[in-house]
């Protein structure tokens, strides 16, 4: 069975050229990325405004390196492709891309999204990307941070539980 939702999971190479796509149909291209291992209401809310605030939304994902440099050992929980297949079923997401380094700055500098976002949780000035983004004419901005919801805690409570 073909879901319709794998072909929104692209490779660099193809997220490059549908972002250029995008923007030859002077649509507004968004961009965030995370781990997003454990996908929670903070997640699906998170990406929704993020979705609110241009014409399509792109999400750069750690790849599993990444995400065990970044987050530790016992981390990710979900594997790559669970984690791009679970990000790429929700409707209003347009793409996702895995990236494999910390920082998403060479995938951002070869998108050039209109708008970066990222959680309320970082400060403007350490969002990865961000002088690249407004140095060509784009914005960036954050979403609130909904307190209470993380995988970090849903983690911890699993872990109690057990």
């Amino acid at each position: 069975m073909i879901h319709p939702y794998l072909p929104k999971i692209l490779t660099r190479e193809g997220l490059i050229s549908k972002a250029r796509s995008w923007k030859l149909e002077m649509a507004s291209v968004v961009f965030t990325n995370g781990c997003f291992d454990i996908l929670h209401y903070g997640h699906v809310e998170y990406l929704y405004q993020a979705s609110l605030l241009g014409d399509y939304l792109i999400i750069g994902l750690n790849s599993q390196d990444s995400v065990h440099r970044l987050k530790g050992p016992h981390r990710p929980i979900q594997d790559e492709q669970t984690r791009c297949a679970v990000i790429a079923a929700l409707g209003f997401v347009d793409a996702v891309s895995v990236f494999s380094e910390d920082s998403p700055e060479e995938l951002i500098r070869a998108i050039s999204p209109d708008v970066l976002v990222k959680g309320g949780d970082w400060a403007v000035s350490k969002i990865a990307g961000a002088e690249w983004v407004i140095a060509h004419g784009g914005r960036v901005t954050t979403i609130p941070y909904l307190e209470g919801y993380s995988t970090t805690a849903i983690e911890a409570k699993i872990k109690q539980q057990s």
